[in-house]
């Protein structure tokens, strides 16, 4: 059984009972397989990992360092973006270098307070850098910036697919890899069990306008513990970065307005990549930053109280181009307007001087608050609470399950992987499992393992995709007896549907859907 001490740590009821569950199995099979399960029980006790993932200069570690509310991933080309780096809680601030050979080098910061561009040492020896912040952020959240997917450097690329699940799917032998020679009696991971629980637990895609063929690709590869429960609504989001350099003329019904035409945009986005993401939120990263991390000061906003002085002609003309706005003659300096531009860009530059021109009181601080409201940030943040936070001992929970189902696998024992089968299976009949029960049904439907009706599909996707009531009955606002009445209907009709006309494997999502309804109805009826 888990200690006192563990299960303060754990996520919640479901995690402590896959957790138990490792402890019980662990002298049932070999040695290999429990090192597997001890890391797996480490995973389950640590926050929920997340890893921001996209193309490269989609603006990743801009949208990282806002996340986080300190300017620390370096954002320029450079040695330390072409590695994976965790950003994990820590009571003093210091990066270490991880090597391949398991041993650690502590990283100094630069003279701005952000890890270093440049490591000085062999670059190729290097697995990845683990960052520990005070920032209470990372409390309960571990946030893992990637390289870019698409970039010419195919060792960073690599580094990426393995985080996201992708490299698992190449056959032994691909890229020059040969499958490795096992210890069966090792009491070591090898590199087939440490796939089994590495990666991330849940991904936050970054796109920019145009969603491509490699970005559907990498969301398909993505799994929840490299062990092929891919990417959907339970633990995928993608946001719509650098919003403000979408041009409105081009989307339509967006009335000129440039957030507006970044919703739709979002919107249109969204309906492409899902089942594979819960949405699709627009965000301006660069302004996040800027007005998140503390890059954002005093002087700015008296260099654009400044610029409110100047007549609208002069204003217009100045915000048509970047090279226009630097170059310009008045008052406020080039290198200021040029540190501007790079803080906020044209489009927060432009918001910036309409709030000063609305209120000419208005202080730094308030300032920089309207601007990080223009960034949308706290839209990426309200859905990272919503589809990460609010289920995280379930998507902990479904990952470490998934990682000790690929471990068993693994091992080459058929009567290993029967027990832990077995084990699983009783777990996951008890009342008290039925979360992870529906992530199951979910995942089925969403990656096409399970072929469902469209209208049902989406039913199923909507009910597993949220923990709010109102969301999952697609009747947000409605009042609460309708609520009731709808969930002891919907809950009627999937038990029907199971018994009549569902083929076998549709009427194993239906019993859990049933279910899910029931003890929605049940909610309700006790509120």
């Amino acid at each position: 059984m888990t200690s006192a001490s563990e299960q303060q740590h754990l996520a919640g009821p479901l995690s402590a009972a896959v957790a138990n569950l490792c402890q019980r199995l662990q002298p049932q099979v070999s040695a290999r397989t429990a090192a597997g399960f001890r890391e797996v029980l480490r995973r389950l006790s640590a926050p929920l990992q997340v890893a921001v993932a996209g193309r490269i200069k989609s603006g990743k570690s801009t949208l990282v360092n806002a996340l986080i509310g300190r300017r620390v991933a370096p954002t320029d080309v450079g040695e330390c973006t072409r590695l994976v780096t965790r950003f994990q809680y820590g009571t003093v601030d210091r990066v270490e270098l991880v090597f391949f050979d398991g041993r650690k080098q502590v990283l100094p910061f630069d003279v701005g307070g952000m890890i270093p561009n440049d490591l000085e040492v062999d670059f190729d020896k290097v697995s990845h850098l683990e960052a520990y912040l005070t920032n209470a952020v990372l409390r309960d959240l571990t946030v893992i910036d990637t390289p870019g997917l698409g970039s010419l450097d195919l060792a960073s690329v690599k580094r990426t697919e393995q985080l996201l699940g992708a490299a698992k799917h190449r056959k032994p032998g691909e890229d020059g890899d040969d499958e490795p020679e096992v210890d069966e009696e090792s009491g070591d991971l090898d590199d087939t069990s440490r796939n089994a629980v590495a990666g991330a637990e849940a991904v936050l895609y970054v796109v920019t306008q145009g969603v491509r063929a490699d970005d559907q690709q990498a969301l398909a590869a993505f799994t929840a513990a490299t062990a092929s429960r891919e990417a959907g609504p339970v633990n995928a989001i993608a946001v719509l970065n650098k919003a403000d350099t979408i041009t409105p003329e081009s989307v339509t019904g967006s009335d000129g307005d440039v957030w507006k035409a970044a919703t739709i945009l979002a919107e249109k986005q969204a309906a492409t990549l899902k089942p594979r993401v819960a949405d699709v939120i627009p965000v301006i990263g660069l302004l996040a930053e800027s007005a998140e991390s503390g890059g954002f000061t005093s002087a700015d906003a008296d260099a654009l109280r400044s610029l409110a002085q100047l007549d609208d002609g002069t204003w217009e003309t100045m915000l048509i181009s970047a090279d226009i706005f630097t170059t310009w003659d008045c008052d406020v300096a080039t290198g200021t307007r040029a540190r501007l531009l790079e803080k906020l860009d044209l489009y927060g530059i432009r918001c910036a001087v309409d709030a000063i021109k609305a209120d000419p009181d208005l202080t730094a601080g308030a300032l920089r608050r309207k601007l990080l409201d223009a960034s949308g940030l706290a839209g990426v943040r309200g859905r990272l609470d919503a589809v990460f936070r609010a289920r995280a001992d379930g998507i902990k929970a479904a990952a470490a399950l998934a990682s000790v189902t690929a471990l068993a696998h693994a091992s080459g024992d058929p009567g290993e992987r029967q027990r832990v089968h077995d084990a699983i299976e009783v777990l996951l009949a008890k009342p008290e499992a039925h979360q992870l029960r529906l992530l199951e049904a979910l995942t089925l439907v969403t990656s096409g393992a399970v072929d469902m009706p469209d209208d049902l599909a989406e039913e199923v996707l909507r009910v597993g995709s949220s923990a709010e009531i109102g969301e999952q009955l697609g009747m947000k606002g409605r009042p609460h007896k309708e609520l009731s009445a709808y969930a002891l209907e919907r809950a009627g009709w999937w038990r029907s549907f199971a018994s009549f006309g569902a083929t076998p494997a549709q009427s194993r999502v239906a019993h859990v859907v049933h279910r899910a309804y029931f003890l929605i109805w049940q909610q309700l009826r006790a509120q």
